[in-house]
């Protein structure tokens, strides 16, 4: 009997231990993504993970003011960017006393190793470019160093993408619209008949603290027809004339700016996979303000 209440109370003291380590960290991780929502250009507060593990719960981290590894993930509103933009950031051996969290002293905390990363969804690329099918395809473009940090000038590096989206044709190409269904405010232009579905092959260069796409060349499949792959009843599908590769290669060419990595860590790699475009880059210790995901 003595021995089943005692089982019971250890099982009690476990339970409460297991509510209190939970509490603890589910208001910590409110309290700092209200203060990153409060200080940084985010349209709803980020969701913020404190990960923890058998050996080292949340509360023994707490005590210690030794966190092994938090997770913070949030969309940001760019000026320059139609729709709304992706911003991570994994912080690793992350040293701050309990008393300076609650207290809201978070202006210079001291991190082993910050990894940033920003993500361009295909929704806002297309709304950039102004192709709103618009998909991105190809290679990782890598310049991490180890010893690099958030200061560092990152080099300029290079690679091929294929882009492939509906863009206007013709005489009238610079004038034509194509239709946007996720058009914000329901701004929905008409889509005209003189339009055509174009492969481009184009240069992503991650040139400091811009993505620089240029697009240099026409599949060849685009620029002639092809009798044998229309089906009866089909139209033949629209073919790129020489008079119409330099505006169509316009249309996919633009620059894009990442000076806003988060907590200000300079862009080392950028990956273009399935429309979207996500930029990386890695810093170690570095003081972080966790008053503000974004310089």
């Amino acid at each position: 009997m003595r021995f089943r209440r005692l089982l019971i109370g250890l099982l009690c003291l476990a339970g409460l231990a297991v509510l209190l380590d939970f509490g603890v960290a589910a208001y910590s991780e409110y309290r700092v993504s209200r203060m990153l929502r409060a200080g940084s250009e985010l349209s709803a507060d980020p969701a913020v993970s404190f990960h923890e593990s058998p050996r080292h719960p949340f509360v023994l981290q707490a005590l210690d003011g030794e966190f092994t590894f938090m997770e913070i993930r949030g969309r940001a509103v760019r000026p320059d960017i139609p729709g709304q933009i992706t911003v991570e950031a994994d912080l690793n051996g992350m040293h701050l006393p309990m008393g300076d969290l609650v207290d809201g002293n978070v202006g210079k905390v001291p991190v082993d190793e910050v990894q940033g990363r920003m993500r361009i969804e295909p929704a806002e690329l297309g709304r950039m470019f102004q192709i709103p099918d618009l998909e991105v395809f190809g290679p990782e473009m890598d310049n991490s160093d180890e010893s690099s940090d958030a200061g560092t000038a990152t080099a300029t590096t290079v690679g091929s993408v294929i882009l492939y989206g509906t863009v206007p044709i013709g005489p009238d190409a610079d004038a034509t619209a194509v239709t946007d269904p996720h058009g914000i405010a329901g701004d929905k232009t008409t889509k005209k008949t003189n339009s055509a579905k174009v492969h481009v092959l184009a240069e992503m260069r991650l040139d400091g603290n811009q993505i620089r796409i240029t697009a240099t060349a026409i599949a060849g499949r685009d620029l002639q027809n092809d009798p044998d792959s229309v089906l009866p009843g089909q139209q033949q599908r629209p073919v790129i004339t020489e008079q119409d590769k330099p505006a169509v290669l316009a249309h996919f060419t633009r620059t894009i700016d990442i000076k806003n990595m988060p907590f200000g860590i300079t862009p080392t790699k950028v990956k273009a996979s399935g429309g979207q475009i996500l930029v990386e880059g890695k810093a170690r210790d570095v003081t972080v303000d966790l008053h503000r995901l974004q310089p």
